[in-house]
C-alpha cells in the first residue's frame, strides 16, 4: 500500500497543484493554454520520441500488446451503449457519454506508469498510446457523425487524427528505433531533457482544466461513467490479459491505461460537434477526482 501511495502521490498532488495555480490567479489562463500547447506538441512527442528511439523492441510481445491496446476501447465502447441503453440519453448527450467512457488521459496514464513501474513500463506504455488514440479518436468521430446527422466533415477529421503529434512521435520513435546505425548522442540527451520536463507540466495543466463547479450539475451519467470507466474496463482487461497469458508489467501498463479518467481534449470536441459540453466538463473533473480513489486500488490488484 505504502509503495502506490508513494508512486501515485507526486500525480494527483501535481493535479491539485495545477488547480490551485489557476483558481487563485497566481497563473492565469492565458499561460495555461500555451503550457498545454508546449506540452502537447514538443515536450510529451519528444518523451516519446527518445523512449521509443532506444528502446530494445521485443516484437513478440508486442504484438499482443498491440492487439489488447486495440480491444480496450472497443470494450469500453461496448459498456457504453450498454449503459446508456440504461439512462436512455439523447444524441448530444450520449456523444458526450461515450466520450467519457472510452478516452484517457494520456499525461496521467504515462505519469502514473513512469512512477510505479520500471522504466522499460514507459516504452510499453508508448506503445499502447500508439494503439489507442487513433482507434478511440475514429471511435468518438463515428459516433459523432451519426448522431449529428451529418453535422460536421470527416475527412479534416481524418487528417487531424493522422496529423496528431502523439501519432506522429510513436511512429518516427519507432522508425528511428529500426534504424541500422545510432542516433546522436547529444539528439538523445535533448529528446531526455525535453521528456523530462512532459509528465510534470502535463500534469499541471490537466489540473489547471478541472472545473470544479461543473459538478454542481452531477448526475447519473457521472455516476455510471465512472463506475464502467474506471472499475468494470480495467477489470475485463486484467481478465483478458490472464487469459491470453501476457507478462505481468505488461498487464500492468494494460490495467493502468484502462483505468484512466476521460481525456480534457472531449471538451473540445464536445463543443465543437455538437455534443453536450456541460455534461462533458461534469464526466471529465468527475472521473477525473474519482480516479484518484480508484487508480491506487488498482494499482494495489496489479502490482
Amino acid at each position: 500500500m505504502s509503495l502506490v501511495l508513494a508512486a501515485i502521490f507526486p500525480v494527483f498532488a501535481l493535479l491539485v497543484l495545477g488547480n490551485v495555480a489557476r483558481r487563485s490567479g497566481f497563473l492565469p489562463d492565458s499561460f495555461w493554454q500555451e503550457a498545454e500547447k508546449g506540452t502537447y506538441y514538443v515536450l510529451f512527442p519528444a518523451l516519446l520520441v527518445g523512449r521509443l528511439a532506444t528502446a530494445e523492441m521485443d516484437f513478440a510481445s508486442a504484438g499482443t500488446v498491440l492487439l489488447l491496446a486495440a480491444l480496450t476501447p472497443l470494450l469500453a465502447s461496448v459498456l457504453a451503449f450498454l449503459a446508456a441503453s440504461l439512462l436512455r440519453l439523447n444524441g448530444a448527450d450520449f456523444t458526450s457519454f461515450y466520450q467519457g467512457s472510452i478516452r484517457f488521459n494520456t499525461y496521467i496514464g504515462l505519469a502514473v506508469v513512469a512512477a510505479a513501474f520500471p522504466a522499460s513500463a514507459l516504452t510499453l506504455a508508448a506503445i499502447v498510446v500508439a494503439v489507442m488514440i487513433p482507434l478511440v479518436n475514429v471511435l468518438c468521430i463515428g459516433v459523432f457523425a451519426y448522431f449529428t446527422a451529418g453535422q460536421m466533415r470527416l475527412l479534416p477529421l481524418l487528417v487531424s487524427i493522422l496529423r496528431n503529434p502523439l501519432i506522429m512521435a510513436s511512429l518516427l520513435g519507432i522508425a528511428l528505433n529500426l534504424l541500422p546505425f545510432a542516433i546522436p548522442e547529444v539528439v538523445l540527451k535533448v529528446l531526455e531533457k525535453l521528456g523530462q520536463m512532459a509528465l510534470p507540466m502535463g500534469l499541471l495543466a490537466v489540473g489547471a482544466g478541472l472545473r470544479l463547479q461543473a459538478l454542481q450539475a452531477s448526475g447519473a451519467p457521472l455516476f455510471v461513467a465512472s463506475v464502467a470507466k474506471l472499475l468494470l474496463l480495467p477489470a475485463l482487461v486484467f481478465g483478458l490479459c490472464a487469459w491470453w497469458q501476457v507478462g505481468e508489467l505488461e498487464q500492468a501498463v494494460l490495467v493502468t491505461f484502462a483505468a484512466l479518467p476521460t481525456a480534457s481534449s472531449a471538451y473540445i470536441l464536445a463543443r465543437q460537434l455538437g455534443g453536450n459540453a456541460a455534461m462533458m466538463a461534469v464526466l471529465i473533473t468527475g472521473e477525473t477526482l474519482f480516479g484518484m480513489l480508484t487508480l491506487p486500488l488498482v494499482l494495489l490488484a496489479i502490482i
